[in-house]
């Protein structure tokens, strides 16, 4: 198998293909929303803050949070001083009592597999199984399997060749010269990344099988002189030091607000002073209105993981409390953007 150059870009823009992929589950969110919980006939006479909602739902923050998002940005949900309510949109036709609801046309749809999961992890907060085969295992759990493992390592891998270009174009590495990519996957970050910028040498860090799987991968691109593995959990293991660049891509939204704290801390602990976090992800806005992409991407990520797309303003906050300053946020492709932010 030949292996495409690094350095050079597409010339068209696959965001739309992207968009099909990572919107497939937001319908299905809809759906739970609409029939299994008639939410927008109860919030039309109710406005209330998400805790409200959560109390009166009996749903966990987590998801929750991620269905108030997801309806903001598809248009059916405003918000003013932390108190939701219905657009003009969603009181003609989602709310039960009104000439023009829809509910019907959604409730041939609410057996599909992904709506009971949902109405589950709402009420739960735990994460279905991937792909909501009932013969397998949540995420987390099912990638330490290795052919479930394989398998999702080259997804990602496809994914990160268009996304991996933009990254090492979005941020200027001239002034470092090591980057640990944590939980990096198949490594294709960080070939991209040593690929556009020749000085840098690069650090995957994962956890096995990934690690070898990651190291084959590497290899065959030919970059194994400039990017190294090391198999360490980043969870329980300490992060090495030497590195001024820590990049976490597509990593810290599979996790849940305590655990990407923590993962965030560690690397503050590990970096070298003047060193740069670089946080690849899709994020939705500070005001949690969208971008669409992002929020329909997010209810994807609640599905089947313990995290959601955090907004610019959360990891604002996560960042900054930990002693980080200089944060900014750069778009890159595909509704992604990378958030930097550098230690003292």
């Amino acid at each position: 198998m030949s292996y495409l150059d690094l350095t050079r870009a597409a010339f068209t823009d696959p965001t739309p293909i992207y968009h099909y992929r990572d919107a497939l589950y937001a319908a299905d969110l809809l759906t739970t929303g609409l029939v299994w919980l008639d939410f927008f006939t109860w919030l039309d006479v109710h406005p209330s803050g998400k805790d409200a909602i959560c109390q009166h739902f009996e749903v966990a923050e987590r998801p929750t949070d991620v269905m108030l998002t997801l309806f903001t940005a598809m248009g059916f949900l405003q918000q003013h001083s932390g108190i939701f309510s219905l657009t003009q949109l969603a009181r003609e036709h989602l709310v039960r009592s009104s000439p023009w609801f829809l509910g019907p046309y959604y409730a041939s749809l609410k057996e599909r597999p992904v709506c009971k999961d949902f109405l589950n992890v709402l009420r739960t907060g735990k994460p279905a199984s991937w792909g909501s085969l009932t013969n397998e295992r949540a995420w987390a759990q099912a990638m330490e399997d290795r052919a479930f493992a394989s398998q999702f390592t080259s997804a990602m891998d496809s994914r990160g060749i268009y996304l991996g270009h933009a990254v090492a174009q979005a941020f200027d590495f001239g002034q470092h010269s090591r980057v640990l990519d944590i939980a990096g996957g198949s490594g294709i970050y960080a070939c991209c990344i040593v690929a556009t910028h020749p000085h840098i040498r690069a650090t995957v860090l994962e956890k096995p099988p990934v690690d070898k799987i990651a190291a084959k991968l590497i290899a065959e691109r030919g970059y194994a002189d400039r990017v190294s593995v090391l198999a360490g959990d980043m969870f329980s293991d300490v992060f090495p030091k030497g590195f001024d660049v820590h990049l976490f891509s597509n990593v810290l939204h599979d996790w849940e607000e305590p655990i990407v704290r923590q993962l965030l801390s560690n690397s503050y602990q590990a970096i070298s002073s003047g060193g740069t976090l670089v946080v690849h992800d899709a994020h939705i806005n500070a005001e949690k209105t969208g971008p669409l992409h992002v929020a329909e991407y997010s209810a994807m990520l609640m599905h089947t993981t313990e995290g959601k797309c955090y907004s610019i303003a959360e990891m604002n906050a996560f960042i900054s409390e930990l002693g980080f300053v200089q944060m900014t946020c750069t778009p890159t492709a595909a509704a992604r953007s990378i958030i930097t932010a550098r230690k003292p």
